[in-house]
């Protein structure tokens, strides 16, 4: 969580048990809030329900990635517009053919924080998966594989998904069921198909693009307010 709120205005740390940190405090005037949630979509699912029992409305997720798509380079912002529903938890909430889709004003408000600090990104569909081996046709132990394992990239490339990480899915899953506004701006670390890799690549970017995001977030609510509008459009602005 420092690695966030070091960019904050205010900040102070207000919960902490065991992987869940909270920061909370205020970017550039912005009411902002950081919880680290773990690895993988149970743990999330956790930090999502208990943080919409506090008042949370607004989720990022702010995280790493790999990229299956050849363009995407190492050090680059995948911005997500939905994920293929690859984990178990979000199939505990509601049926494998509902839509892990992200709000289209936190899309909106990532894209215009991306072009405002002039970094490389890309917009479109995420995989999210429990597991970091043979969910992600990784071999297992000595090995594993089994033979699905072996077209799930080639698959998911021609479906045009591009990345793979481990969270979004339920995030978004329970944004939508319980009425809330969720997003997703990941650093690609790896490429899956050019076999490239470097450690912490883009994520101070991917930080500094959520932190932004928040703020371009509240002050389009506020406009929705003083306009009687329930719904961000960009005419809004003018």
């Amino acid at each position: 969580m420092p690695r966030i709120s070091k960019y904050w205005d205010e900040k102070r740390e207000v919960a902490r048990h065991r992987e869940y940190v909270t920061h909370t405090g205020k970017y550039k005037g912005a009411p902002i809030s950081a919880t680290s949630t773990g690895i993988g979509c149970p743990a999330a699912a956790i930090a999502i329900e208990e943080l919409l029992r506090v008042g949370a409305h607004t989720f990022i997720r702010v995280g790493t990635t790999g990229a299956i798509q050849p363009e995407i380079k190492v050090g680059d912002l995948v911005i997500s517009t939905a994920a293929v529903r690859l984990d178990g938890a979000s199939k505990q909430y509601v049926r494998p053919e509902y839509p892990a889709v992200a709000h289209y004003e936190v899309v909106m408000a990532l894209i215009e924080a991306a072009e405002t600090l002039g970094v490389r990104y890309h917009v479109g569909i995420t995989a999210s998966t429990d597991s970091f081996y043979t969910g992600q046709a990784r071999p297992g132990y000595k090995g594993y594989m089994q033979s699905w394992m072996k077209d799930l990239i080639p698959d998911l490339r021609a479906a045009r998904v591009l990345n793979f990480e481990m969270e979004a899915s339920i995030i978004f899953t329970l944004s939508n069921i319980y009425g809330a506004r969720a997003g997703a701006v990941c650093a690609v670390l790896a490429n899956r198909i050019t076999d490239e890799f470097i450690m912490d690549a883009g994520v101070e970017n991917a930080i500094r693009v959520a932190n932004e995001a928040v703020r371009i977030l509240y002050e389009w609510d506020q406009v929705k307010r003083e306009k009687g509008r329930a719904y961000f459009y960009p005419s809004l602005l003018r």
